[in-house]
């Protein structure tokens, strides 16, 4: 194995290098990667007492491999691993038809993320509004801060939730690995500060309020969608079948004549039927949409 010219001599210089090794790569990998390394690492200096910082790395970059390697190894890993929406070989002139979104499964994730989204919406918002103000009233109190970190932690373990359920339906990579406590060398202090000042606690924070009106919007546009579209086709071919249309349309009687005859339910079936599809492209626009405002809040790198 070929040493780097100037290995990593700190961890915080090592787990720089996998970083931008790793540049490209989704933000879910890159966490993870981080993440494991920096365990190992830390695992590696807390049972060698006896070395320095830099032999411990030197060790590691020999024994392990550079960042470059392993960041080289997790790319590999990646494309072995089963994923909730594998990559199909799609032809360039048939991937983006208007049609070809009922073959897609991220549409179909998407619309039952839309669906579910009012209630992890109302959830999240509930938890993170009653935690911040309980955490605001217990701050005069000795068990302020316990309860904080308590609130924090809990912050974290659901937005790793999300996150698996953001991958299981909409199929952008997350994080996989539970979240686990900050590093700190320097005491409970130091991990109540690093808690505390940690950008991605906040902005998972923000994440659960913003999904509430995400929520509703997502439900509402899913339901109603899907209602109107279905309504539409289904009473089209009732009233076909059993030669009774009871479409009213004031102000336009010869539109309302046209739907009471054979051409104009069929037609108005068409209408329903591209109604739907529209509604699935709806459907997997919102799910790319909010792959990336979870990947950007959630994902701590």
């Amino acid at each position: 194995m070929a040493m780097p010219a100037h290995p990593p001599e700190t961890v915080s210089a090592y787990l720089a290098e996998l970083r931008r090794a790793l540049k490209g790569a989704p933000a879910g990998l890159i966490s993870d990667a981080l993440a494991d390394c920096e365990d190992h690492l830390r695992n590696e200096i807390a049972q060698n007492p006896n070395l320095t910082e830099q032999q411990i790395l030197a060790s590691v970059v020999e024994t392990y491999g550079t960042p470059e390697e392993i960041a080289e190894e997790y790319r590999d890993m990646e494309t072995t691993i089963s994923t909730p929406f594998p990559k199909q070989e799609v032809p360039e002139e048939r991937r983006f038809g208007f049609f070809n979104v009922v073959s897609d499964p991220r549409t179909y994730g998407a619309l039952l993320y839309m669906l579910l989204s009012l209630a992890t919406g109302i959830f999240y918002f509930t938890w993170v509004v009653t935690g911040l103000s309980l955490t605001l009233g217990f701050a005069i109190l000795i068990i302020g801060i316990p309860f904080a970190l308590l609130f924090i932690a809990s912050v974290r373990v659901l937005s790793y939730v999300e996150g698996r359920i953001v991958e299981a339906l909409l199929g952008v990579r997350m994080p996989r690995r539970p979240p686990t406590e900050p590093a700190a060398e320097n005491g409970l202090f130091a991990k109540i500060r690093e808690a505390f000042t940690d950008v991605r606690t906040w902005s998972s924070m923000f994440y659960m309020l913003l999904m509430l009106p995400l929520g509703v919007s997502y439900f509402v546009i899913g339901v109603v969608g899907l209602a109107v579209s279905l309504g539409v086709v289904g009473g089209s071919i009732f009233s076909l079948i059993t030669g009774e249309s009871h479409i009213q349309i004031q102000d336009l009687p010869y539109v309302e004549h046209l739907l009471h005859t054979a051409p104009g339910l069929i037609l108005l079936a068409v209408v329903g039927t591209l109604m739907f599809f529209v509604v699935l492209h709806i459907a997997r626009a919102v799910g790319w949409v909010h792959g990336k405002i979870a990947e950007g809040l959630l994902v701590r790198l």
